[in-house]
């Protein structure tokens, strides 16, 4: 497939980027700085000051944005928003490198990981913003949207294990009783939902099996 990986220099978009290309896809990766991927197309360019016509031809945009300051938290937002008008319409699918906060701990989906009195408060405004992101996105019906969530414990040098559990809307646990997932093996999932197709306009998760 012609796969297009936005805001491509994160660590969860060149681990991505390389098990796309390990599998033979054709990738473009698009960031604002010079690139740092494994990525032999690139365009140099923000996010926000993507167009249509950028995008035009892709199978898929991953969108593999990230903020991490208070004042920059809305982003996440903005920018897959921004990504779903452009994509909006086409039969491009837009796959979301999301959040473990705004999985549900219950099965009434009533309450959310992030709400629960274990989560640490110093990750709550980014589990937070990625929360809203996720129910913006939910009020869309005209975009191909997938929004992927890691486990809880999302480990950017953790070991390739090969071996991950799909999951829904629900915090997903381990055989061990965990909720870990490294890059890696997150990468591995998410190239395989992509290559499916399926779940288009869900919520899923991965976590290590």
């Amino acid at each position: 497939m012609k796969i297009a990986v936005v805001a491509a220099n994160g660590k969860a978009s060149r681990a991505i980027i390389e098990e796309l290309i390990a599998r033979g896809h054709a990738v473009t990766a698009f960031a604002r700085s010079e690139n740092k991927s494994a990525a032999k197309e690139f365009v140099q360019k923000d996010i926000l000051d993507l167009t249509k016509v950028d995008l035009a031809g892709f199978d898929v945009v991953v969108d593999g944005f990230g903020a991490y300051m208070p004042d920059t938290l809305p982003l996440h937002t903005k920018t897959s928003q921004h990504l779903a008008d452009l994509v909006a319409g086409t039969a491009t699918r837009l796959y979301i490198v999301g959040g473990a906060g705004s999985l549900y701990v219950d099965p009434a989906h009533k309450v959310q990981l992030l709400d629960t009195p274990e989560f640490p408060a110093e990750f709550y405004a980014l589990a937070k913003a990625q929360t809203d992101e996720l129910a913006a996105l939910r009020s869309r019906t005209d975009a191909k949207w997938v929004f992927v969530s890691p486990a809880a414990d999302f480990q950017a040098d953790g070991a390739k294990t090969g071996k991950y559990i799909l999951g829904g809307e629900e915090l997903t646990l381990s055989g061990a009783g965990e909720s870990v997932i490294s890059y890696a093996d997150y990468a591995l999932g998410m190239v395989d939902l992509i290559e499916s197709g399926a779940h288009v306009g869900e919520r899923v998760s991965l976590v290590q099996a």
